[in-house]
């Protein structure tokens, strides 16, 4: 999905209902937003940031220093590590990895929804979208964080839903 898909996407999830406009800039397509009372804003952590403070809702950037820096943490690894990046085992690793982290926390900064989430999950959901049942039992914990930030409200919008459920048809025992 591009960036200013994803940016739209942000600002109907935050209730802004300005429909800003956005270009791409340069061979790595990175989104631009003229702003109406400055200068260009250039990149997606920082347009994302911009629209969350725009949004009065700057809880979503950590409400201590240590969950502010995470969440920048988080947006930088979104864009050097997620976009990008297509080939499967690089996905993989990276899967690995953020599963790894996940463990034992709810969300990216532990027990804190914010913005990081969101922009995680809008970067991975065309790879999530593809894992088969065994890959997504694989990576249980990044399944788990998936699908919780999936049903949080307003966020996946018109984004196909995730299913992480395997039913089985029949049971070992006879």
């Amino acid at each position: 999905m591009a960036a200013a898909a994803e940016l739209t996407l942000l600002e109907k999830s935050l209730g802004l209902s300005k429909g800003n406009k956005y270009s791409a800039q340069g061979e790595g397509q990175i989104p631009v937003l003229q702003t109406n009372s400055g200068p260009c804003l250039t990149g997606l952590a920082t347009i994302a940031a911009h629209l969350v403070k725009e949004a009065n809702k700057e809880y979503l950037l950590g409400s201590t220093a240590e969950e502010k820096a995470i969440v920048q943490q988080w947006l930088e690894y979104r864009v050097t590590q997620v976009d990008g990046n297509s080939k499967k085992d690089d996905i993989r690793i990276l899967l690995k990895d953020l599963n790894s982290y996940l463990e034992d926390k709810v969300y990216l900064t532990g027990y804190n929804f914010t913005l990081a989430d969101i922009v995680l999950y809008y970067g991975l959901h065309r790879f999530i979208v593809d894992l088969t049942v065994q890959e997504k039992e694989k990576y249980l914990n990044v399944s788990r964080w998936f699908c919780h930030i999936q049903h949080y409200p307003g966020i996946r919008q018109h984004l196909s839903s995730v299913v992480f459920i395997k039913n089985r048809l029949y049971t070992n025992s006879h």
